[in-house]
């Protein structure tokens, strides 16, 4: 998959901007605050439907405008294609194509990135919500059903949790409700881990020989899912979800809250003997990461025929040298969005250098 072209018009602090990408490394570089940012959130847009900084649509736009439009022409699926968002008050407009697309859905899986930001190096010692978040993200980039999968969840999960909650503070409990409510979670539920078990699967040989090769052989990287539902071979995995939601009632009702399921399950992660999230060092920490993110990339060329766009924001200051040269060196035919402060560390012959300033995008000549 390759990014040829975006356009954008009053996204953050860009006004009206056309930018071209080469295959290859496409290097950002300005100082902070003036749209490197900006121009992979519009980019990665394409890629999820929404801001990978946690923005609404109306949070996007730029100051006192009432909408905003993003465009991309890229080459994928063996064809140039082009998607088209924009948005003005409560209306919005989205074509693939060139055609008209009323749900948002069916704007995914067209085209697809893998995102690196520092925020992701807290993945091996941080929460296992940003872990979940990690695997939630990943598969939806390579089967788009799973966004309306997880929201189906979500919300069934909204509508057990008010019961158990109401419950708790001395309202009724509504027993018959209560139960539809869990059956139905339970569904979903057995969807979401077999997709995840899936993926877990996919995601660890490819991310441990990443790890190998990044150390030198010295070490080894293993990834399980970690869940209640052990044994995922269980023909009716969702009899055992139904069976769990029965089986610890009076703590939930105490609780207010549901206390198993998969949106308390997470991704273990191991050097050698030992659980990561305890022993791994910083720097270990990094080339997990690292490890993790390439191993994405892997996967979704697995699952589609090619690899993402990759878009790896101000990062290259938190990995050192050694683990910038593997990251180049790994990405080679492949095509990156790259930010940084200073060109320096990369040379035209190397990369296709955008100078950024204030919301403007310069192409320095070859």
């Amino acid at each position: 998959m390759e990014l040829q072209r975006v356009k954008i018009r009053s996204f953050r602090n860009i006004e009206s901007e056309e930018v071209s990408f080469a295959p290859g490394v496409n290097l950002l570089y300005g100082k902070n605050a003036e749209g490197k940012t900006n121009l992979l959130e519009a980019v990665y847009y394409f890629s999820r439907g929404k801001s990978f900084r946690g923005a609404t649509d109306r949070e996007l736009c730029s100051f006192g405008k009432g909408g905003f439009e993003i465009s991309a022409e890229f080459f994928g699926g063996g064809r140039k294609q082009s998607l088209l968002y924009r948005t003005e008050g409560r209306e919005k407009v989205r074509l693939r194509n060139g055609a008209p697309v009323d749900r948002a859905a069916d704007m995914l899986g067209h085209f697809r990135a893998v995102l690196f930001h520092p925020e992701h190096l807290s993945l091996v010692k941080g929460s296992p919500e940003g872990r979940r978040e990690f695997l939630n993200v990943a598969i939806a980039g390579n089967d788009p059903s799973y966004i309306s999968l997880y929201a189906t969840y979500a919300k069934i999960l909204e509508e057990r949790n008010s019961l158990l909650k109401l419950a708790q503070k001395g309202g009724p409990f509504i027993e018959d409700e209560f139960y539809v409510w869990s059956e139905r979670l339970a569904e979903a539920a057995a969807r979401i881990v077999r997709h995840r078990y899936d993926y877990v699967a996919r995601l660890a040989p490819a991310a441990a020989a990443i790890l190998a090769s990044l150390s030198e052989g010295r070490e080894q990287l293993s990834l399980s899912y970690h869940s209640e539902a052990e044994d995922i071979s269980v023909p009716l995995l969702s009899e055992f979800y139904a069976n769990l939601f029965k089986s610890d009632v009076k703590r939930e009702l105490a609780a207010g809250f549901t206390v198993h399921g998969p949106h308390h399950d997470d991704l273990s992660i191991r050097i050698g003997e030992h659980a990561a999230r305890e022993f791994a060092s910083q720097g270990q920490q990094r080339s997990i990461t690292l490890s993790l993110k390439l191993g994405e990339g892997e996967v979704s060329r697995e699952v589609t025929g090619e690899y993402p766009v990759f878009l790896f924001d101000d990062v290259m200051s938190e990995l050192d040298p050694a683990r910038r040269r593997f990251l180049l060196s790994s990405l080679a035919g492949r095509q990156i969005l790259v930010t940084a402060c200073d060109g320096r560390d990369f040379t035209p012959a190397a990369a296709h250098l955008i100078h950024t300033v204030g919301g403007h995008y310069e192409a320095l000549a070859e």
